[in-house]
């Protein structure tokens, strides 16, 4: 169906903030490439680079291949960046729970206090949210000209290749430790949006310092020459999450927006994502399946979350509401795969991105569990083609999945494409691959609950869906619970919509 004749998905004061212009914008897949154009961009910075984070840090080269190109750390980068440039100024806001590692490393402490006496860098954490709550953007903007929106940290741990190859050597953290392969997405824009993104982390900055940064000039930074560009003059829109804090307002855009999106799936969603815990999320995709002719439904998550406390916290979760989802009639529509590179280990999947029958894009920092629905703060930029000025926009949307779903099956994105044209459909595709040598997308498989772990699943202990509920998990709604009120809820607004 051409984009022309639907209705917009995003709608400001509803799912969304604002809409905003692009001139330019592309999607950067894996952190190798993103910090290669990303630090390129740096170099050319006139006037701010401005960098909203869950993390950063500063022991970290952006090239391991040549960590001279940008600095043999991150911490010597920026230096180096405001004594040839002393115009610039760099503001590094970094979440503040996440920052108390940094004093655990001596390296990391002296390049914190190397750019303390740097008047031209700023650092600061950010401490304003409720306890248990995190500030979870990841957003660089640059001369408020050109910024980078989705979900890779400037970080230790992130940096991979897109062969995501088991023995890669530069896979190392600054310690000199091994870790395993690693997914992510981000969205690199110029324009208005890359002003919008400035707003909203100036906004961010005064409500964890009580201190205000100017707006630059109107500057017009480079598209980066060694990178296509993938959409032109298209409107992208923001969508934020935040708890209330304060005097701060509640904001539960990304939540709304892809109940919205699940809704007006015709074919299929494709999505990556960390996590998959939200009932209310569930919920909409079960109403989808009990549907005469539902669309078909592809998650690309990771076997298990990272870290001992997340992996309790999420995986029961997950797969309590995976096979409730799949126990109904069309339960055969949803699958989640997990990738595993060519010696079979597996890839972790950090990227946030969602695809509805290459007609929407969504890619940004939010998971799909209750804390990036309503605790943490958020953001993710979208590409609708049924607004008027994107219309015409398809074609790149589908290039874009189909470039995802070739890099997790080893394969060219025109093999797939060229299978799809054939009328082979997601789940279909992914199963020819599924027991082929070398990468793939294996099917994740359930594996048996113990007492405790359905316990904590069922109470959500670590992932409340409010900030009311964080310090009372006994008396909240169990997940049961939320899954029943949140499918009836549902329910009737399906009935609505058809009468």
């Amino acid at each position: 169906m051409e984009s022309a004749s639907l209705k917009p998905i995003v709608e400001p004061g509803k799912n969304v903030w604002r809409i905003e212009r692009a001139n330019e914008a592309s999607m950067i897949v894996d952190a190798c490439d993103y910090y290669r154009i990303i630090g390129k961009a740096m170099k050319a910075a006139k006037e701010r680079i401005f960098i909203v984070g869950w993390d950063f840090d500063t022991r970290i080269s952006l090239d391991p291949e040549d960590d001279h190109a940008y600095g043999k750390s991150l911490g010597h980068f920026f230096i180096e960046l405001t004594r040839r440039n002393k115009d610039l100024e760099i503001d590094v806001l970094k979440w503040n729970f996440g920052a108390l590692k940094q004093f655990t490393s001596i390296r990391a402490i002296y390049w914190l206090i190397r750019w303390w006496w740097e008047d031209q860098i700023n650092m600061k954490f950010d401490s304003s949210h409720p306890v248990g709550c995190s500030h979870h953007q990841k957003i660089v903007v640059i001369d408020e000209s050109l910024a980078a929106c989705g979900g890779i940290d400037i970080s230790s741990r992130r940096w991979d290749t897109s062969e995501h190859k088991a023995d890669d050597e530069r896979r190392k953290t600054p310690n000199g430790n091994d870790y395993m392969p690693w997914h992510d997405v981000s969205m690199l824009m110029r324009g208005p949006i890359a002003k919008a993104l400035g707003e909203l982390g100036r906004e961010r900055w005064k409500i964890a310092t009580s201190s205000e940064i100017d707006p630059v000039e109107e500057l017009e930074d480079d598209w980066p020459d060694d990178l296509d560009t993938d959409f032109t003059d298209v409107d992208v829109a923001i969508a934020r999450t935040r708890a209330e804090y304060n005097d701060v307002e509640e904001v539960r855009e990304s939540e709304q927006l892809v109940i919205d999106m699940i809704c007006a799936a015709k074919r299929f969603i494709y999505i990556e994502n960390q996590y998959f815990t939200s009932a209310k999320i569930a919920a909409a995709i079960a109403s989808r399946l009990n549907e005469p002719d539902p669309p078909e439904i592809v998650m690309v998550m990771p076997r298990s979350a990272d870290g001992w406390l997340e992996s309790v916290a999420m995986d029961g979760t997950r797969q309590k509401l995976m096979q409730a989802i799949q126990r109904l009639e069309h339960g055969d529509k949803f699958k989640i795969y997990v990738p595993v590179n060519d010696a079979s280990n597996d890839i972790y999947v950090h990227a946030k991105v969602a695809i509805v029958d290459d007609r929407f894009l969504r890619v940004g920092s939010s998971n799909l569990n209750n804390r990036s629905m309503g605790l943490d703060s958020e953001c993710d930029v979208i590409i609708d083609s049924a607004l008027e000025a994107n219309h015409g926009t398809e074609p790149q949307i589908r290039a874009l999945r189909q470039r995802l779903m070739a890099e997790h099956l080893n394969e060219k994105p025109l093999n797939i494409a060229m299978a799809e044209e054939e009328g082979c459909g997601l789940i279909d595709l992914v199963e020819r691959y599924t027991s082929a040598p070398g990468k793939r997308l294996t099917l994740l498989a359930p594996d048996p609950l113990t007492g405790v772990d359905h316990f904590i699943a069922e109470h959500e202990l670590l992932d409340p869906e409010s900030t009311s509920e964080m310090f009372e998990p006994m008396a909240r709604k169990t997940l049961t619970q939320r899954w029943r009120r949140s499918r009836k809820r549902l329910r009737d607004v399906f009935e609505r919509r058809k009468s």
